[in-house]
């Protein structure tokens, strides 16, 4: 293919991304690549073509210096980015089979619980009894944002993101065994504590390692296939509880069959176990360690061309000098998360999103859709299917997110989740008040609302918290950000998980349904008044998106909603209100450089 026919496209070529290396000429781009190159025993000509690349992405086609194999694999890359390398693919297997043991160590819990509280003898219906099925069903969540999720920096650090996946598996799979082998409901609830160990740091782990790993260009969508997979885990820990579900005593101590449940979640954690090592490991915790040519070589197994294993190394290493000149002790980063307006403000859209995943009602459901499909009229066998019901179209429903989150934005889509999936809670909550004598009406509305709540959250509020956690925070605080986002999260799952039982006991469903119904409204006005959009925005503008005070924020955004509510609905000839931020945007048109700040144009001269 001649360079004639490598034309990068206009849509593509008319935004350039925010880039620290654009305050350099190509020649001194050139020089600094060549520099790194010959300090770490590298090719240093074929690092001062990726230097250029990396100030400059999108003009590769006009630098002569390239060659023709080199401007294919750019062209390639820009243009069917999906297109990746055999080993990318396999890192990509693995760590969605990481969140699919996410998932089930989640979720087999739910079939077991309709067994294991009468074989413990703590089936009797006492406010003593009820609280201890919600401890036992909590406990590793108690685990996660009291302890495990807060150790997830110092094993990074001491084991590698390899080392850390592979620990955090083995413990997930031999606490599972575990908990199958116990007989008594304290015993069942150590063992699910400890499971906690597996489940903290692995849920931090895995995004970061596959965005480490990633092309740029599809960064975003493997974050998101966190929670994708996540949902296939939990749909798949439903399948287990009904394989198992029939499964006899076969003359063991207080049944088999919850025993087995309990025990299958270990079975996709053996498999990352075995497929981890052989994985490359992340470039980016290689080069924190000095080791720049395991680094490279790491690129090389997951890039298509050594121009972009060289470029994506010269990068990550100009991004690592930035973020070294930030380093502070970990307790001085966990106060200026606080304490500094720009980081306080994006650990609050961090904790807004992680917490509403939690008290907008959907592992309610994860947890406990067997037991409220049975007090709806259900039997055990057709509580278990209607469960797996609810965990397909919790993963189906998770694919249109893919395109929905850049296009519509992260704060549109909630906005526009929150009041939806508090209607449907009332669908559900309100059904059981149809007579017992109309079972089938009974059970169909419920399982609708259900349903319909589940495709709403699918497409919205389950893919959004991580995706805007791992976006929000500025750049020498984001470990300890994801950090707290991941320990609310949990945090929150716990108090969930625990109290649901009593809550359900004392407002009956209908109460209990009510209530998560109105924290979604509450959601709506917390994602109103607290959360700037992410998308679309360079660290740069992010960075004046959330040094804005929370309360102008909040200001803006209430009289931004009434002003749309007067021209779209009651239809009156206003204008818009002028935008809360005025950030810098750099396009290229008509071969010139132009910056508009304030909506006024500047021409600067191109390169």
């Amino acid at each position: 293919m001649s360079s004639e026919k490598i034309l990068d496209s206009p849509d593509e070529s008319l935004l350039q991304e925010f880039n620290v290396l654009s305050n350099y000429s190509e020649e001194q781009v050139m020089a600094m690549g060549r520099n790194y190159a010959l300090k770490y025993d590298l090719d240093p000509e074929l690092f001062s073509r990726a230097a250029a690349v990396a100030r400059s992405p999108n003009r590769f086609n006009s630098m002569e210096f390239l060659s023709e194999s080199e401007k294919e694999a750019l062209y390639e890359e820009n243009h069917h980015p999906w297109r990746l390398s055999g080993q990318l693919y396999w890192l990509i297997i693995m760590a969605s089979l990481g969140a699919a043991v996410q998932g089930m160590d989640e979720t087999v819990i739910n079939g077991a619980q309709l067994y294991y509280p009468s074989e413990f003898g703590i089936d009797n219906g006492t406010d003593r009894d009820t609280w201890l099925v919600g401890l036992v069903n909590c406990a590793p969540y108690l685990c996660c944002s009291t302890i495990s999720c807060w150790m997830t920096d110092w094993m990074n650090e001491k084991l590698s993101r390899r080392g850390t996946i592979f620990l955090t598996c083995t413990i997930s799979a031999l606490t599972c065994i575990w908990s199958g082998l116990v007989n008594n409901w304290w015993h069942l609830f150590i063992s699910r504590f400890f499971l906690g160990f597996g489940i903290g740091p692995k849920s931090t782990t895995v995004p970061v390692y596959s965005s480490e790993c990633a092309p740029a260009k599809i960064r975003g969508s493997l974050v998101m296939m966190w929670q994708m997979w996540t949902a296939f885990g939990i749909m798949f820990g439903y399948v287990m509880s009904l394989a198992f579900y029939k499964v006899p005593s076969h003359n063991i101590h207080k049944g088999l069959g919850w025993r087995l449940m309990l025990g299958s979640a270990s079975l996709p954690a053996f498999l990352v176990m075995i497929q981890v090592w052989f994985c490359p490991e992340s470039p980016r915790w290689l080069m924190g360690k000095e080791r720049h040519k395991d680094a490279y070589n790491s690129y090389l197994r997951i890039r298509k061309h050594e121009i972009l294993a060289a470029r994506d190394c010269f990068y990550s290493h100009v991004l690592l000098l930035e973020e070294a000149s930030y380093e502070l002790p970990f307790w001085t980063k966990v106060k200026e998360m606080f304490t500094v307006r720009r980081n306080r403000n994006g650990a609050m859209g961090a904790w807004v999103v992680m917490f509403m995943q939690q008290f907008c009602g959907v592992n309610v459901i994860a947890y406990y859709s067997s037991s409220i499909f049975k007090e709806s009229g259900f039997s055990d066998r057709d509580a278990l299917i209607a469960s797996w019901g609810f965990g397909m179209l919790n993963w189906v429903f998770a694919v249109p997110a893919f395109r929905n989150i850049d296009k519509f934005g992260r704060r549109t889509l909630l906005l526009f989740a929150f009041p939806m999936m508090a209607a449907f809670l009332l669908l559900a909550g309100f059904a059981f008040w149809i007579p017992e004598d109309k079972k089938d009406a009974r059970v169909g509305v419920i399982c609708l609302g259900i349903y319909l709540f589940t495709i709403v959250y699918s497409s919205s509020e389950g893919p959004v918290p991580f995706t805007y956690s791992a976006e929000c925070a500025a750049l020498y605080v984001r470990d300890v950000t994801m950090s707290f986002a991941t320990a609310t999260c949990w945090f929150f799952n716990f108090i969930l998980s625990l109290t649901w039982p009593s809550l359900l006991k004392a407002f009956k469903p209908q109460g209990a349904f009510g209530w998560y119904a109105a924290w979604n409204i509450v959601g709506f006005f917390l994602v109103l008044w607290l959360l700037p959009e992410t998308k679309n925005l360079t660290l740069e503008e992010l960075d004046e998106v959330f040094d804005v005070s929370a309360a102008e924020h909040a200001r803006y955004q209430t009289k931004n909603l009434w002003n749309g509510v007067q021209r779209k609905i009651l239809r009156r000839d206003i204008p818009k209100m002028e935008p809360l931020y005025h950030s810098h945007r750099v396009a290229i048109k008509n071969n010139e450089w132009v910056e508009m700040k304030h909506g006024e144009a500047e021409h600067v001269e191109a390169e």
